[in-house]
């Protein structure tokens, strides 16, 4: 196995990653049925936001706090979706890479994914 090095290596990663996010019922409810989103649509998205962060070659410019509050609002993202969401990234990483890039997105998963949800929590205040 090797390292992430490319945009190929996230699109590889991230296609994988929702595969199986769409697979378990404990969470895919809020990609089909709250966000309906439109996974050929999204995918290059999710690649432009990793690769920005761990590649660092820029051009991701949504709000990803903006984008998980508005999601709160319609579903809650409770705790338990956190760490599906997490276990689920975790897993594909570590099924398909190895090395200091693969480390650093889990990290950076781990990070967004606690950052994520005390903003909502402060929202809900």
């Amino acid at each position: 196995m090797q390292d992430i090095q490319t945009q190929d290596d996230l699109y590889l990663l991230v296609d994988e990653f929702y595969k199986k996010l769409l697979a378990d019922d404990a969470i895919s409810y809020i990609f089909t049925e709250i966000v309906k989103i439109k996974i050929l649509e999204h995918l290059p998205i999710l690649v432009t936001f990793w690769s920005q962060a761990i590649l660092g070659t820029g051009g991701y410019t949504r709000n990803l706090t903006e984008i998980h509050l508005d999601i709160d609002k319609k579903e809650h993202l409770t705790p338990e979706l956190f760490k599906i969401w997490l276990g689920h990234f975790y897993q594909t990483v570590d099924e398909n890479f190895i090395g200091q890039k693969a480390e650093q997105i889990k990290t950076q998963a781990l990070s967004i994914a606690t950052i994520m949800q005390i903003k909502i929590s402060q929202n809900k205040g």
